[in-house]
């Protein structure tokens, strides 16, 4: 197997930069004020990163893709709160109003990265689950079909998520 040759320099930025970024998630995550768990988990963090990562051209970072990220986050969080509300008054209600079945969307997004955050997202929707990825195409298990037709599925389930994933992932 051909392995393409990294530059050591471009290795050890990438190692330091995800290491930072994930030093930031386990102190946002953990609240912990503790420098020292924070030097521990910094090393081990760049240690791992640089025995398991392979860097990859960046994508350019703008201002329009930042804001778009910030967007999609209160998207994503907003449309999982009205999900869950959902999904709790179909729980409530006697006879459970409930049409599960599987439908096929299609996705324009051409960026790995982007259809990856795409069927995860779609996944942590309460009601929807990624059961399947194929080509251009996901298979969604919905708690309630309301539309077997993949164009019209496609704008409920996915169109939201894939306007703010095109401008941050192209």
């Amino acid at each position: 197997m051909n392995e393409v040759k990294t530059n050591p320099a471009v290795k050890l930025v990438s190692a330091v930069l995800l290491a930072a970024v994930l030093l930031l998630f386990y102190i946002l995550w953990s609240h912990s004020r503790s420098v020292s768990d924070w030097a521990i988990i910094f090393i081990f963090a760049f240690l791992v990163s640089l025995v398991f990562t392979k860097p990859k051209k960046l994508p350019a970072l703008t201002l329009k893709k930042i804001v778009y990220s910030v967007i999609y986050i209160f998207y994503l969080f907003i449309f999982i709160v009205k999900s869950n509300f959902d999904v709790a008054r179909r729980v409530v209600k006697p006879q459970i109003p409930i049409n599960p079945g599987i439908v096929r969307v299609k996705t324009r997004l051409k960026s790995p990265i982007g259809r990856m955050i795409l069927a995860n997202s779609i996944t942590l929707t309460p009601g929807t689950l990624t059961v399947d990825v194929k080509d251009d195409y996901y298979y969604i298990h919905w708690i309630d079909v309301t539309d077997v037709d993949e164009t019209a599925a496609t704008e409920k389930i996915v169109s939201g998520f894939e306007k703010y994933l095109e401008v941050i992932f192209g």
